[in-house]
């Protein structure tokens, strides 16, 4: 057996465990409403929701107070267990692939570790961005205290590629810093690696950080954006996906709608109706 297939069939095992029942003793009234999670394709092998931001995959010793996921969630949702192919970070939102066995989790994992599957995303921007290009830049892998304390902190840098296209700007008349107005762009990134919170980081290297990130964003302009128009969220989504049937081999590609809270912010932002319906920028705004 290959090592990436041992490491994806004990992938597998943990997710069975993970998602067992947990027995809590939980007064009804203190109990919280779970997330909204929408299915928007299944069949017999697989299962693609859109996850909200705030939302952890599943379980992990860092957020042990957490009581929703949604692996769990999309469990019950659908009446069978799931297993995770790829990662969506906590604040992000969007689309999210599970297989239903591990047969096929081990086929479509091996097709994001061959860089056969397309990710497409929306991000909003700090400044005005005018011309797309692709970013090439390594990237030192980011460690966590516990979870990574036996991995090398010396590490060499790994590679990671991201293609970038602006999409719209815009300019408001409200100061966020030391000018007189604040400038932000939407923009549309295609990773092409799968490195650790690695739109977040080229956006951050180009000077146009990812707004309502806390870790490698602009402060000021996080806490003028939250302040402004209300919404404390990061303004990163994974809008589509492209990945070949795990059973069939048919190429799918999967689409979700943006949550209304962008569409109230575009609004905020001064783009109009007509901007965001066309070809370019293909939001499929209904």
């Amino acid at each position: 057996m290959s090592d990436i297939t041992q490491s994806i069939s004990k992938q597998a095992e943990e997710a069975l465990l993970e998602q067992a029942p947990l027995v809590e003793a939980v007064a009804e009234e203190e109990q919280e409403i779970a997330p909204h999670i929408e299915v928007l394709f299944e069949d017999d092998d697989i299962v693609v929701i859109h996850k909200p931001a705030g939302l952890l995959v599943h379980r992990s010793y860092l957020a042990r107070r957490e009581r929703f996921f949604a692996m769990q969630l999309t469990r019950d949702l659908v009446g069978c267990h799931v297993f995770p192919v790829h990662r969506l970070d906590r604040p992000t939102s969007g689309i999210l692939l599970f297989a239903k066995s591990s047969e096929m989790a081990n086929v479509l994992c091996e097709q994001f570790a061959a860089h056969t599957v397309d990710k497409e995303y929306l991000a909003l921007v700090r400044g005005n961005m005018h011309e797309a290009a692709t970013l090439d830049y390594p990237l030192k892998e980011e460690l966590d205290e516990l979870g990574d304390k036996d991995v090398d902190p010396n590490k060499a840098a790994q590679d990671a590629v991201t293609s970038y296209k602006p999409l719209l700007n815009s300019e408001i008349p409200f100061p966020s810093g030391r000018y007189a107005t604040s400038r932000y762009g939407l923009v549309h990134l295609s990773p092409h690696t799968g490195r650790k919170h690695q739109l977040r980081r080229h956006m951050a290297h180009l000077r146009h950080p990812i707004l309502g990130d806390t870790t490698h964003g602009d402060g000021k302009q996080n806490k003028f954006f939250r302040t402004h128009f209300g919404v404390n969220r990061l303004w990163l989504i994974a809008k589509k996906l492209s990945f070949n049937h795990p059973r069939t081999g048919e190429r799918m590609t999967v689409e979700t709608e943006l949550e209304q809270e962008w569409l109230d912010l575009f609004v905020g932002l001064g783009w109009q109706d007509e901007q965001l319906a066309t070809d370019k920028i293909s939001l499929e705004l209904a």
